[in-house]
């Protein structure tokens, strides 16, 4: 209404709004194409099992499962990937169990840092993302560690 209201083309604002975006989303597919590479590489080739096998003995000491780790890995690097991980950890263990809470507390807690560095930062053409990437890594490092905390005191276990 206020479009109107200004003389404003509105229908036709709206559509140029549209192609634009269309236009967007094709520059994103390559971007995307590379992350879901990636990460099929990283989690088929054994990497993820090797980093939880060797931290294992340290989160045994802090009373944190070791089912959770490949969610604590992936959230950083794959919303699509943390939903199946969570998913599968909650068909698991119940959605009431430690693990179940635990899962999704992080689900909740943390963001797909170096998604949103691939795919927006690479859409829009910037280059030099190395603080950005530090800061994003340092907020997923304290929504784990919170999570495993505030859900321990919470529901102790």
């Amino acid at each position: 209404m206020y479009g109107t209201y200004k003389k404003i083309p509105t229908y036709e604002t709206f559509v140029d709004g549209g192609k634009e975006g269309l236009k967007i989303a094709i520059q994103l597919i390559p971007f995307l194409v590379g992350m879901l590479v990636a990460i099929s590489v990283f989690r088929a080739s054994g990497a993820m099992d090797a980093i939880i096998q060797f931290i294992q003995p340290v989160l045994s000491i802090f009373g944190v499962p070791a089912d959770i780790m490949p969610l604590a890995l992936m959230r950083p690097i794959s919303g699509t990937g943390a939903l199946a991980i969570t998913t599968d950890l909650i068909a698991t263990h119940g959605p009431d169990s430690f693990i179940g809470r635990l899962a999704s507390t992080m689900q909740g807690s943390t963001d797909t840092t170096l998604y949103i560095l691939t795919v927006y930062f690479g859409s829009v053409g910037i280059k030099k993302m190395g603080d950005a990437l530090k800061v994003g890594l340092l907020a997923d490092a304290v929504g784990i560690i919170a999570s495993i905390i505030i859900v321990s005191l919470v529901f102790s276990i």
